[in-house]
């Protein structure tokens, strides 16, 4: 059995994810975010807000048996307040960093020390996101959670080759995907976020790609070997 453990069921690329891996029996989805939407023989759901800390830190992975594949995907994500720093709300600012920077930290790291000593193939997936590598005015937090990201990406595979651990680590933008983030950022006002036409047209000109499409792309980065190669990738990359 392959055992897949997503943050981010709930909707958007977690969800579209979660449902294309169901469709091999082979796969077993463990679940987490405030709602559950999935009901599927081989799907548990943990019922956990990423803003809450206190909870994040008591997750525990299960013991496997005999497991083929391991994999965690940082899925969860947020844009947060889109707002010059100065007109910002500091519960949405520790909220972002939260949800997209220290919760996948803690994913993974318990991720870890659960399955350090099994050989079996092991892959940790961060989604990550272009804006990790751009400026982008009203996005303060975001951006710098997902340079983050990268960045914690890289030093664990670091770690990974100095202790010749059997883990795989990829920090995976996934391009612009047509989800309840995009809604946000078009409804963000003009003053707070200057690039808010452009992401105005890429909806009208049908630029954004759907969460199934990219789920599809994201799911080949877990099976083919040959793209597990470069810790910072994309999905422009296929």
């Amino acid at each position: 059995m392959n055992y897949y453990f997503i943050s981010g069921t709930s909707k958007g690329l977690g969800k579209a994810i979660t449902e294309q891996l169901l469709k091999d029996e082979n796969n077993f989805v463990f679940g987490y975010s405030r709602n559950n939407v999935i009901t599927h023989k081989n799907y548990y759901h943990k019922l956990i807000d990423l803003n809450n800390l206190e909870a994040l830190k008591k997750i525990q992975f299960p013991v496997l048996n005999n497991p083929e594949k391991i994999v965690l995907i940082n899925n969860a994500g947020t844009v947060g307040d889109i707002n010059h720093v100065g007109d910002m709300n500091n519960d949405q600012i520790i909220a972002c960093y939260n949800i997209n920077l220290i919760a996948p930290a803690i994913f993974t790291n318990n991720f870890v020390a659960a399955y350090k000593n099994i050989l079996n193939d092991k892959l940790i997936v961060n989604i990550s996101s272009g804006a990790g590598k751009s400026a982008i005015d009203g996005w303060s937090t975001y951006c710098s959670a997902k340079a983050g990201i990268d960045m914690f990406s890289k030093v664990l595979n670091e770690e990974i080759n100095i202790d010749n651990a059997k883990f795989k680590v990829l920090s995976l933008a996934p391009g612009i995907i047509d989800t309840g983030m995009q809604t946000q950022i078009r409804n963000a006002k003009q003053e707070s976020f200057s690039n808010i036409n452009r992401f105005v047209e890429y909806k009208k000109n049908g630029d954004l790609a759907s969460a199934e499409e990219t789920a599809s792309k994201v799911i080949r980065f877990l099976a083919e070997q040959n793209l597990q190669q470069e810790t910072i990738c994309s999905v422009r990359d296929l």
